[in-house]
């Protein structure tokens, strides 16, 4: 089974423009720069299941005053999942657990019997809880965006894209808390009676693939959703970001074998290049009124960007715009920019200063100023000249 899959993953089409994945939407950030390297579909709305309760676990720790505080699973947090078939941690009724365990259950094995019990003693209800959660997607200025439930089932109206999760994720991560349990593969409840692993971890046993680059992740999976993943991954240093949604049921694990894909293709092919290093000369400007012909302007840093590793210094293009001559006498400061572009991309801009490192040249100054000074001296000879001639003679 896992030849054929790999066998599998090699036979899909991969170039630098497009990759062929599997999954119908899918954004892909370097978290370094916090740039989008990969998109597809990525405004597009859509079911995204038990990604839902990424949101429902950052709402739930920042109203949570002690993770550490005990409380007991209601009837209403196990109410009507078993007949909507969805994924649950195992707590019973009446059992005693902590907010931690409660949190751990909701992102671990994606519980939504934990979802539903948070939801009831945060809020009082799942509808009460759920306008927590609208209310953070405003906050964070997502308008493609509306929950209806804390556990992603599929409902009517309960939509997101790959590009909003992607923000809601971004903000979770930031919270310590939430950014532990995100990667954290295993965990044993408070009263030692659960043990719950990863959905990481299930998905990659079941279909046999490697578990590489990825260090955590939310699964996500309903009819309608499809296989969906958001993960997160480190490679040679790198940091990524990655959503999909709508992985076909078909697929046997589509929703990592794509991420892995796009890992691959991008560990493989970028890689951080200097297109500018500290002192290199940016620009060669003419001078005048000055000892100096050319006036050299140095890069006071080096900048690297993420870019493919086919690209070199002489695929890049130097749009200066700016003064192309230096007067001695020139104010400091900014003369221009220089925008660093790859084809019709503008890389990075840079600022060009003017630190008056000039000397002046009196000879060039009257060599410059020929035109001025031979008539100014014409003139003041002859003006002298009259007033010597007007000069009363002494008797």
């Amino acid at each position: 089974m896992k030849y054929l899959i790999i066998f599998l993953f090699l036979l899909i089409p991969i170039n630098v423009n497009a990759l062929e994945i599997n999954s119908k939407n899918a954004i892909l950030y370097n978290m370094n720069d916090d740039t989008i390297l990969f998109e597809k579909e990525a405004d597009s709305k859509t079911y995204i299941a038990s990604l839902t309760k990424i949101m429902t676990g950052i709402v739930a720790i920042e109203n949570i005053k002690d993770i550490n505080d005990t409380v007991t699973i209601p009837y209403y947090g196990l109410e009507g999942l078993i007949e909507a078939n969805a994924a649950i941690a195992g707590f019973k009724l009446n059992q005693k657990v902590t907010y931690e365990d409660l949190l751990y259950g909701l992102l671990l094995p994606s519980g939504a019997d934990a979802a539903k019990t948070l939801a009831y003693y945060i809020a009082g209800s799942e509808e009460n809880f759920v306008k927590l959660m609208n209310d953070k997607a405003a906050y964070l200025g997502l308008t493609d965006t509306n929950f209806v439930n804390t556990t992603g089932l599929d409902i009517d109206n309960h939509y997101s894209t790959v590009k909003d999760v992607s923000v809601i994720l971004k903000y979770a991560l930031k919270n310590d808390i939430f950014k532990k349990i995100y990667t954290s593969l295993e965990y044993i409840t408070s009263d030692n009676s659960l043990t719950f692993k990863s959905s990481f971890l299930e998905y990659t046993n079941r279909f046999n693939l490697e578990r590489k680059y990825i260090y955590g992740s939310k699964t996500g999976y309903t009819d309608k959703a499809g296989y969906c993943l958001s993960s997160i991954a480190n490679i040679n240093g790198v940091e990524y970001l990655l959503i999909t949604t709508g992985a076909s049921t078909k697929s046997n694990g589509g929703n990592f074998i794509d991420a892995y894909m796009i890992y691959d293709y991008y560990g493989n092919n970028y890689s951080y290049i200097n297109i500018v290093n500290e002192n290199d000369t940016l620009l060669t400007l003419d001078t005048k009124n000055s000892k100096q012909d050319k006036l050299e302007i140095k890069a006071n840093k080096t900048i690297s960007k993420y870019l493919n590793n086919t690209i070199t210094k002489e695929n890049l293009i130097y749009d200066y715009d700016g003064l192309t001559e230096i007067d001695y006498f020139t104010d400091k400061g900014q003369i221009g920019t220089l925008n660093i572009k790859l084809d019709n991309e503008i890389l990075t801009t840079i600022p060009i200063i003017y630190n008056g490192e000039l000397s002046f040249s009196l000879l060039k100054f009257f060599i410059n100023n020929l035109i001025i000074v031979i008539p100014t001296a014409i003139i003041l000879f002859l003006t002298i000249l009259i007033i010597f001639k007007l000069r009363p003679k002494k008797s």
